[in-house]
């Protein structure tokens, strides 16, 4: 009887182990698809910013020659593609990609007292490219930002709580533009 007791004590505790190895698994294996959700989105965000990062340079040696004294807007352009070389982290390219933003605002709007620059074919190009990658940043950024809130959520969340603070799982950032880019967008209107 003795032996009886021990056998189903030990099939207890092997049963509870499982259960406790295969909620942390679970857990785990969730955490990590969602974490490299984050990755892949924001990986996807940073294709979209090079592109439009790249098509810069076209845009301005296009209007150069039309909008000479705008030298304001056009160094604000380049200031933006700069801040984005240099940005290191989320943070630093969601405000250089606010600067950016409000910069091609400022440019496309300042562009509509040229007649001349707005024929040109290679202009309207560069805006309908430039102007199509805004629109796919922001669905992107979107879609990072619910990876990231999922993520948050569920690293707070009990169970997975636990799992999260025994791994070191921190809180990610949301892809907001700084309050600087935000003031300087409002500087521009």
């Amino acid at each position: 009887m003795a032996l009886d007791f021990v056998s189903v004590l030990m099939s207890a505790v092997v049963i509870v182990l499982l259960a406790v190895t295969a909620f942390f698994v679970l857990v785990y294996n969730g955490l990590v698809t969602l974490k490299n959700d984050i990755r892949k989105s924001w990986s996807n965000i940073d294709v979209l910013l090079m592109q439009r990062y790249s098509e810069l340079p076209n845009l301005l040696a296009c209007v150069k020659a039309y909008m000479a004294h705008e030298t304001k807007v056009l160094e604000s352009v380049t200031q933006a593609r700069t801040a984005f070389l240099n940005a290191k982290t989320v943070p630093e390219k969601a405000a250089a990609d606010g600067m950016a933003s409000g910069a091609l605002k400022t440019l496309f709007a300042v562009a509509e007292n040229y007649p001349q620059l707005r024929a040109v074919e290679s202009f309207q190009q560069l805006q309908n490219r430039i102007s199509g990658l805004e629109n796919e940043i922001a669905d992107r950024r979107e879609f990072y930002n619910n990876s990231v809130n999922l993520y948050n959520t569920r690293i707070q969340s009990i169970p997975d709580v636990a799992v999260a603070n025994l791994l070191g799982y921190k809180l990610e950032e949301y892809f907001k533009v700084s309050e600087e880019a935000r003031q300087q967008f409002k500087a521009t209107l």
